[in-house]
C-alpha cells in the first residue's frame, strides 16, 4: 500500500515538474498566460517556474523580424506611375503589449501593412521619380528642369532616396509603439515603371545617349581638326624652312662655283673660253641629235682649229 502510495507521489510530481518549469532561451521572450490572460512579468532566458495545468508559456521571437509588403502601382508627384515593393525589418520591445494589442506575428504583420503600405504611398506621391531613384551622391545638372502642374521645380529643392526613405521610417515609426513593435528600417526593395512608362523612358535613354554620343563625336571631330591644322602649319613650318636652308646651300655653291669660274678665266681666258663652249656643246647636242652651224660660229672656229 505504501508502495503505491509512493510511486503516485512520485508520477504527480514528474507530470508537476514538467508542466511547471519552463526555459527561455536566448532567441525567446515569453508571458505566462492564465485563461488567455497574462500574469506576471516578462520572462527572459532562463528557467522559471508557472502553475501546471492552469497556466500557459507564450513565446515571442527577441531577434529581428522581417516585413515583405504587398507590390503596389503608385503615381509619383509628376504623375508616373510606378511598381513599388517595399521591405522592413522590426522587432517585439514589449511582449505584454504585443500580446495584448495583435496577440501573434501574424497580426503584428497585418498591422504593419496598413502602417507601412499607408506612408510609402503618400511619400511616393509626394515626390518626383527622379527624386525616388537618385542616391544621396547624386550631383544635379545645372540644366535640369522638371515642371508638376506648371509649378518649375529646381534641381536643389529636390532631394534623394535615402532622405526619403529616413521620412518613411520616422513616419511608420512613430505608430509602431502602441503595438510593442520597434521599426528598424524601412527600403525599396525594387522599384519598376509599369510597361507604358518603361517604354517611353527607355526612349528617353536612348535619345539621351544619343545625344551624348553625338557631342563626344562632334567634340572628336573638332579635335581631329586642330590636330590636322597643327600638323599642315607644323609640315609648312618645316618645308620652308628647309627650302631657305636649300636656296642657302644652293647659292653658297654657286657663289663658289662662280669664284672658281673666275680664277680659272683669270688664269687662262683662251682656255676658259674653249672650255665652256665645250660644255654648251655637249649640253646642246644630243646623241641622235644634229647641229647645223655657221662658219663664223664659234663652235666651228674650235672644231676647225682642232682639226
Amino acid at each position: 500500500m505504501k508502495k503505491g502510495f509512493v510511486i503516485i507521489v512520485v508520477i504527480v510530481a514528474i507530470l508537476i515538474a514538467q508542466g511547471g518549469f519552463y526555459i527561455v532561451n536566448e532567441a525567446e521572450q515569453a508571458i505566462v498566460t492564465q485563461f488567455g490572460k497574462p500574469v506576471g512579468e516578462v520572462s527572459y532566458p532562463g528557467l522559471h517556474f508557472k502553475l501546471p495545468f492552469i497556466q500557459d508559456v507564450t513565446r515571442f521571437e527577441k531577434r529581428i523580424l522581417k516585413w515583405d509588403g504587398d507590390p503596389n502601382q503608385i503615381p509619383t508627384k509628376d504623375k508616373k506611375f510606378i511598381w513599388v515593393d517595399t521591405t522592413a525589418r522590426w522587432r517585439i520591445t514589449d511582449p505584454l503589449l504585443f500580446l495584448k494589442t495583435v496577440a501573434t506575428e501574424r497580426g503584428a504583420l497585418s498591422r504593419l501593412d496598413d502602417i507601412i503600405d499607408s506612408v510609402v504611398r503618400d511619400a511616393v506621391s509626394g515626390h518626383l521619380l527622379v527624386e525616388l531613384v537618385r542616391g544621396g551622391d547624386y550631383k544635379a545638372n545645372g540644366t535640369e528642369r522638371f515642371e508638376v502642374d506648371g509649378v518649375q521645380i529646381l534641381p536643389e529643392d529636390m532631394i534623394g532616396r535615402e532622405e526619403i526613405l529616413s521620412g518613411i521610417l520616422l513616419e511608420a515609426s512613430s505608430s509602431t509603439p502602441e503595438y510593442g513593435i520597434e521599426l528598424i528600417d524601412v527600403q525599396f526593395k525594387r522599384l519598376n515603371y509599369v510597361e507604358q512608362v518603361r517604354v517611353r523612358v527607355y526612349e528617353r535613354m536612348i535619345n539621351e545617349r544619343k545625344k551624348v554620343a553625338a557631342q563626344y563625336r562632334s567634340e572628336g571631330e573638332g579635335e581631329k581638326l586642330e590636330i590636322l591644322g597643327t600638323m599642315q602649319r607644323e609640315l609648312k613650318e618645316i618645308s620652308s624652312e628647309a627650302y631657305r636652308k636649300a636656296l642657302e646651300f644652293r647659292g653658297a655653291a654657286d657663289a663658289e662655283a662662280a669664284a672658281i669660274y673666275a680664277e680659272a678665266y683669270n688664269q687662262d681666258k683662251e682656255f676658259y673660253t674653249f672650255l665652256r663652249t665645250m660644255e654648251s656643246y655637249k649640253k646642246t647636242i644630243t646623241d641622235k641629235g644634229k647641229l647645223i652651224i655657221s662658219t663664223d660660229s664659234d663652235y666651228y672656229k674650235y672644231l676647225k682649229s682642232s682639226e
